[in-house]
């Protein structure tokens, strides 16, 4: 990568007389992490509470689905957004305005008396977490130097993949004993907490810079990515949607329409370094296959996050209590492990991980097209260690080599950017395995089969479809490398 000049850069270190940052560096990415952690747990936490939820507010499951695919459009929404405030605003005041509007939802959620309310709650959580993670991203991108960033992407790999994977066991086990308002009364001291921390101890840490809105763009994207995520989440309701009857394939139409004249307008715009998403990034072809990898790993990930409940509960028989405990090994293991694989690529670099991670996924997800009605859940147990521990491998090496691989002015792009595709993957992977299991669910019991081999037959075909698709990771998998200048900063090191 070549030198870049510091007057390009869209959110430089600030320097000074000091000799040495590194502490208060430090401190700033350890509150960032924190308080990612605690705003992401709620990305999947509500999927074992829906069921309690119905009974609870007496609504039907299409209009308490409402409350994760609500969260997840706003996400959508709101990303592409944080490139641009990022760029506009400093470090401290940002991480201010996000865990306040996420401290002020999780407040609504614990007091809302009904279901309408309980859904505008989760919106203003989806806001704050939605600048969250941008935020991380771009800030140890620009602190951080080249051969120490797999560590502190090890890190950041514990927020985006633990945190989601755990949410489900977490939430099962809060719902055994208390209702379901403690899931947001138990985060809201926590993220309060990270709050008055962050605004006692946070600096600012990069430089604004003047960056144009296009309010044109904005609009755009609003309705490119709300459509196409709407549309997968409603697709996994077996293609309807619960909004005045409109089948779920007319968002997902105009979202893909809407998104090709999005895109048309950032080719447009980044000629003069005004696109509210700057495309750029893919002319990187390190970025573009981290990317895509990252895409099919996060669908991969949440499809699975959401089917093995499914499986354990309605197939094997046994409680939310049991499947949380039986699924939060394989979440602890991805987040110890993390730190290590960070370790790992800034000595090896990204192929040693990257590839025998991709082989463990894609073997426990044919291994999972095996699964039956005696099946043990003990090899349930270890199946999703093992698929833990190599979506460990792949996440920290994929984020470190893809943001590497772009040039500094683009960071904050670069982040927004894995973190719409991320949103749009996520809601794919959710809605593929649903929607296949649901389907040949459906196939299976009017061939004469009773309902549980039939819905075990729609489960194998998930992870089977789920299987093919993640092939394709593996044959990417061999040709990630480490970036240009971090090479060069590991062979100064040794």
């Amino acid at each position: 990568m070549t030198d870049i000049d510091q007057s390009e850069v869209g959110a430089v270190p600030l320097t000074d007389d000091a000799p040495d940052h590194s502490g208060r560096n430090r401190l700033v990415i350890a509150l960032l992490l924190v308080s990612t952690f605690v705003v992401f747990l709620n990305e999947t936490i509500m999927t074992v509470a829906l069921p309690r939820l119905m009974l609870a507010l007496d609504v039907t499951a299409g209009a308490v689905q409402w409350l994760t695919t609500a969260f997840l459009l706003t996400m959508a929404v709101v990303i592409p957004v944080t490139g641009f405030l990022i760029q506009r605003m400093n470090t401290r005041p940002i991480f201010i305005l996000a865990m306040s509007v996420f401290s002020v939802g999780t407040f609504i959620c614990a007091v809302s008396p009904g279901l309408e309310l309980l859904i505008f709650g989760r919106v203003i959580q989806a806001v704050g977490t939605a600048i969250m993670m941008p935020l991380l991203m771009t800030t140890v991108m620009t602190l951080v130097p080249p051969e120490g960033r797999g560590k502190t992407m090890g890190n950041i790999s514990i927020v985006i993949s633990v945190a989601p994977a755990i949410g489900p066991a977490i939430s099962g086990f809060v719902l055994n004993f208390m209702e379901w308002r403690w899931l947001f009364i138990l985060v809201l001291p926590i993220a309060l907490l990270a709050l008055a921390v962050g605004a006692k101890y946070m600096k600012n840490v990069t430089e604004p810079r003047y960056a144009p809105l296009d309010i044109l763009s904005v609009i755009l994207s609003a309705i490119a990515f709300g459509g196409l995520v709407y549309g997968l989440s409603g697709l996994s309701g077996e293609g309807t949607s619960d909004i005045a009857g409109v089948p779920s394939w007319t968002p997902l139409i105009v979202g893909v329409v809407v998104m090709v004249v999005f895109v048309l307008r950032q080719l447009s715009l980044q000629k003069k370094d005004a696109a509210l998403l700057d495309f750029r990034t893919f002319q990187s072809r390190l970025y573009t296959i981290c990317v895509a990898m990252l895409a099919i790993s996060m669908a991969v990930l949440l499809g699975t996050v959401i089917l093995l409940p499914i499986y354990t509960q309605n197939v094997l028989g046994i409680d939310a209590l049991q499947t949380g405990f039986l699924l939060m090994p394989g979440g602890l293991l991805m987040g110890l492990a993390a730190p290590t694989v960070g370790r790992l690529y800034d000595r090896y670099g990204p192929r040693p991980l990257v590839i025998p991670g991709t082989l463990l996924v894609s073997a426990v997800l044919w291994a999972l097209t095996q699964v039956g009605e005696t099946t043990s859940v003990y090899n349930i147990l270890v199946g999703h260690m093992v698929l833990s521990l190599g979506l460990a491998l792949v996440f920290t090496p994929l984020f470190t080599s893809g943001l590497g691989s772009v040039p500094a002015k683009l960071y904050s792009h670069g982040s927004a950017m894995l973190g719409s595709i991320q949103q749009v993957s996520g809601a794919a992977g959710v809605a593929l395995f649903v929607a296949v299991m649901s389907i040949q669910t459906r196939m299976a019991g009017e061939a004469g089969l009773d309902a549980i081999p039939a819905l075990t037959s729609g489960i194998r075909w998930a992870f089977m479809c789920g299987a093919v698709i993640f092939t394709f990771a593996v044959a990417a998998a061999f040709f990630v490398r480490r970036p240009a200048d971090a090479k060069e900063a590991a062979a100064a090191n040794h």
